[in-house]
């Protein structure tokens, strides 16, 4: 062995020795390093698990608050009439225009009428007639049944007579059978006097002249055109001169005193109203909204739409509601007072359907706290339970704010002001 192999064995033998005994001082030292890595990353997580949030809030209130089904609708008057003449013939003249204001029983239009006052006057001659050979006929049966009775009566009291005589034998037989004979003569013409009394056919012919003579006065009174309603007239489509065609009305009148709004709400939302639940209704006119109430909902879902109807009537003071128009319904399903109020936005809802609000407490920290939520209202929403008055909850920010999370409450920027 030389020299050179002799250093490089024992270097290596050295080199040995030394790393057996800073071994433990490694491990060691490494331990510490890392707990000591470990701790800084601790601390570090720790400060992104409760890092501070800007968010807006609100308080939880007490007020009345109401669930509204709203819906567009379509106004229609209260009461309409289409006036269409019973008779067709020319019209004579009109005495209303449309947009005049009309009572019921008005007189509006006449229309010509000659030849039905010729067919009065004709059927009141033949009604008269008929009443004249009535009376005669009564009169005429009055004396025939009197006569006949006093016959009757005659022939009654000889046969008697002659009956006694006949028992005590101071007359014939033959004189009986004769006052006998005589009898029955006078007793078969006071039934006839009574059945000719009965008159059937000469009242019938009364009451059928009567029939006749009522129905010319009919077709004679609807020549004069009156108003069934109180209203407006909204339509007159001909003019003095026209013959309207058959079934086709000469004037329209509506009653605009009151509208009625009719919609087409959701099966659901139906569910949920009740006649006599407040409403308003606000025209698409910028005129101000009208109060109303529910007056129908239809108990049937409409088979085309798979919706329900639902009227509301308001009253129209100065006709400012137009029928025909097309107005924005609110209607108010249920209200409740005192109610526990804090804006919808606050409110949280997780995928199982359950609902949560952030409450900010005293130390600013935001609680995730499960509540329980009634009705809504707008921009609104009820709880029942979870929660107190006066407690702050996050709107602004919520969502997604981690529970126990810092939070810096911050106020609302302050929405810039309309152009003029």
């Amino acid at each position: 062995m030389n020299y050179s192999e002799l250093i490089f064995l024992r270097t290596r033998a050295w080199h040995r020795r030394k790393r057996a005994m800073w071994l433990p001082v490694g491990i060691a030292g490494m331990f510490a390093v890392t707990s000591l890595l470990l701790g800084c990353g601790a601390s570090k997580d720790e400060a992104e698990t409760t890092p501070t949030v800007t968010v807006q809030a609100a308080t939880v209130e007490r007020k009345t608050i109401q669930s509204k089904v709203t819906a567009e609708a379509v106004l229609y008057p209260h009461n309409q009439v289409a006036i269409v003449p019973k008779v067709v013939a020319p019209i004579k003249r009109f005495y209303v225009q449309r947009g005049s204001r009309v009572h019921a029983g008005e007189l509006l239009a006449e229309l010509e009428n000659k030849d039905l006052e010729g067919a009065l006057t004709e059927n009141q001659g033949g009604y008269e007639q008929a009443e004249a050979s009535y009376n005669s006929a009564v009169q005429s049966a009055e004396q025939d049944l009197k006569v006949a009775k006093q016959q009757f009566d005659a022939a009654q009291k000889v046969f008697d007579a002659r009956e006694t005589l006949y028992k005590e034998g101071a007359i014939a037989e033959k004189d009986l059978e004769d006052s006998r004979i005589a009898l029955t003569q006078a007793r078969n013409q006071y039934d006839l006097a009574q059945k000719a009394y009965n008159l059937k056919v000469a009242e019938g012919q009364l009451t059928a002249a009567k029939g006749k003579t009522a129905s010319a006065q009919a077709q004679l009174s609807y020549t004069k055109i009156t108003s069934p309603i109180d209203g407006v007239v909204t339509d007159r489509p001909f003019f003095p001169g026209d013959t309207a065609p058959s079934g086709m009305p000469i004037l329209t009148v509506m009653d605009l005193s009151k509208v009625v709004a009719r919609a087409f709400v959701s099966p659901q939302q139906a569910s949920e109203l009740r006649v006599g639940d407040a409403a308003t209704v606000a025209p698409g006119n910028g005129e101000d909204e009208v109060l109303g109430r529910v007056t129908v909902v239809s108990p049937a879902v409409d088979p085309n739409s798979t919706t329900v109807q639902v009227w509301v009537e308001a009253a129209n003071p100065g006709d400012k509601l137009i029928p025909g128009s097309t107005v924005h319904l609110s209607m108010v399903a249920k209200t409740v007072k005192n109610a526990l109020v804090v804006p919808a936005e606050a409110v949280l809802t997780a995928p199982d359907g359950k609902t949560t609000v952030m409450v900010i407490g005293q130390d600013q920290i935001a609680h995730q706290t499960e509540v329980k939520t009634g009705i809504h209202e707008d921009a609104e929403e009820q709880i029942v339970s979870g929660l107190q008055a006066g407690q702050q909850v996050a709107t602004v920010g919520a969502y997604g704010l981690p529970d126990g999370a810092k939070v810096i409450v911050t106020k609302p920027a302050a929405q810039p002001a309309e152009p003029d």
